[in-house]
């Protein structure tokens, strides 16, 4: 399916014009004029512009787009009627943006129309991503957004230049539904299911769901000599959670988060391994390889049992190990490494893709 309308990450000014803008420049031009106007105070967010795309592309649109051969856009799920109070002024917020980034060269449906159209964004957009995960951008695919979600997914969405796929990653009999997940599907029931209704509005009741089976291994707590109670576990919990909301991304609070919630939650829990991740990350962007590997070691086993066997997120931490590794001098444990993200990424990608071409020529070091 092809892209409806996609906002790349935002850039006052480009020394180069890439294919895709070229193509697209019609639509481009709209954001150049507005940010020729702004300059350095050109701040919208992805999804106010996003939105300003769709409306001029409806705008000269006579006919079904590529992506809408089975489902337009105007009729996708809103979900107006769910929106709590705090979604409501998010919207309202976004309409805020629109209005006065895009007033000038943008004409605007009502109200109601902005409200509804920026509903059917947030149930039914894309985060476009690289083979690393980092985020692209943001997208619509109306007919790729009729599949419904499981927590056992037999396909997945991946990215081929203005293109979305759709990919086997189960053996799929004639005539069986396609399952694709809307969410990370690293955390427990309890958490996967408050996602889902905060964000898309429904229960799931897959397989997994219903009888978490593999909660428990999600869920490791240590083995202490003392009996560790459940309300130790729910306190710990609600504190690994308040801990993930509030995290500013310092080093010294991951170690330390990590450190408090070790006492209870084995190595494998899921609530350590994301403070893990952030904890990589932050060592990633201080330059400290060994400190990220060190992350990434502990990091990888886990995800390896607690993850579909073909995860992007999977061959995306085999990726970022790889070329550790190989930054570190660690050659022949990097390439290992790289190779097994891509035996992951022929399947969700397929053999042909860019990324894939691109793997292979790292690993041969061309």
């Amino acid at each position: 399916s092809e892209f409806y309308v996609y906002s790349c990450p935002q850039q006052s000014h480009l020394n180069f014009v890439p294919n895709y803008l070229k193509k697209n420049w019609p639509m481009h031009k709209l954001e150049c004029h507005a940010m020729c106007v702004y300059g350095e105070n050109w701040c919208p967010s992805e999804t106010v512009r996003l939105v300003a795309r769709i409306i001029a592309r409806l705008r000269h649109q006579r006919e079904r787009s590529p992506s809408e051969k089975l489902l337009l856009l105007k009729d996708m799920e809103a979900h107006m009627e769910d929106m709590d109070n705090e979604k409501k002024e998010m919207t309202e917020a976004h309409i805020a943006g629109l209005h006065h980034f895009y007033s000038k060269h943008l004409d605007f449906p009502d109200h109601h129309a902005l409200l509804t159209l920026l509903s059917q964004v947030h149930c039914n957009g894309f985060t476009v991503e690289d083979e690393e995960l980092s985020s692209l951008g943001l997208a619509i695919f109306p007919d790729i957004a009729l599949l419904n979600h499981s927590c056992c997914p037999n396909v997945i969405v991946t990215y081929r230049g203005i293109h979305a796929e759709v990919r086997a990653v189960q053996k799929i009999s004639q005539g069986q539904e396609i399952y694709t997940s809307y969410i990370d599907l690293l955390y427990p029931t309890e958490d996967r299911i408050e996602k889902l209704r905060d964000i898309y509005y429904f229960s799931c009741d897959c397989k997994e769901c219903t009888t978490k089976s593999m909660d428990m291994k999600k869920m490791n707590v240590r083995k202490l000599s003392e009996e560790i109670s459940q309300k130790e576990i729910r306190d710990m919990v609600f504190y690994a959670r308040k801990a993930m909301e509030d995290f500013r991304k310092l080093l010294e609070m991951c170690e330390l988060s990590i450190d408090k919630m070790s006492t209870v939650f084995d190595d494998a829990n899921i609530y350590i391994l994301h403070m893990m991740y952030q904890a990589m990350g932050i060592c990633l962007f201080m330059e400290n390889y060994d400190g990220a590997v060190r992350y990434g070691e502990k990091i990888m086993k886990p995800y390896t049992v607690l993850y579909p066997a073909y995860s992007l997120n999977i061959a995306s931490m085999y990726l970022k190990m790889g070329r550790l590794y190989m930054a570190l001098d660690r050659k022949s444990t990097g390439i290992s490494a790289l190779q097994k993200a891509l035996a992951i990424m022929e399947v969700v990608h397929g053999k042909d893709h860019t990324y894939v071409t691109e793997l292979k020529q790292e690993i041969r070091g061309e």
